[in-house]
């Protein structure tokens, strides 16, 4: 089984930066070869795909293009979300997973989640 532990999460104003960390763990799993993702949910909503990395390609939600930057460590099995332009509609928990694609849009593959990492912007 894989463990994902989320970090870096905390209270920013509107307009600053954070860096989300999501470290993976698992003794056959092989990081490099999966597609990466972070998934967000704010109190109220459902769990919403935010952003993804495979290999070679990038994979934004509409709403934080040009704002949040994926990025993996393969040696320490590690996916990064640089987080910048913060708004207070981007509060939520944070939550990585290994992601697929089905339905047309970017889902988890596996269906437990880590603690995830709160995220607060204030206005």
């Amino acid at each position: 089984q894989v463990q994902l532990v989320e970090s870096g999460g905390g209270l920013v104003q509107a307009g600053g930066s954070l860096r989300l960390s999501c470290a993976a763990s698992g003794r056959t799993f092989t990081f490099s070869s999966f597609t990466m993702g972070w998934f967000r949910q704010a109190p109220g909503k459902e769990r919403e795909f935010v952003a993804g990395l495979s290999w070679n390609n990038l994979y934004y939600a509409d709403s934080v293009k040009g704002r949040f930057t994926i990025s993996r460590d393969n040696a320490k099995k590690t996916v990064y979300l640089q987080m910048d332009s913060l708004k207070p509609e981007d509060t939520a928990v944070y939550y990585c997973n290994v992601i697929k694609r089905g339905g047309g849009r970017w889902e988890p593959l596996y269906d437990y989640w880590g603690q995830g990492t709160q995220v607060t912007v204030s206005a």
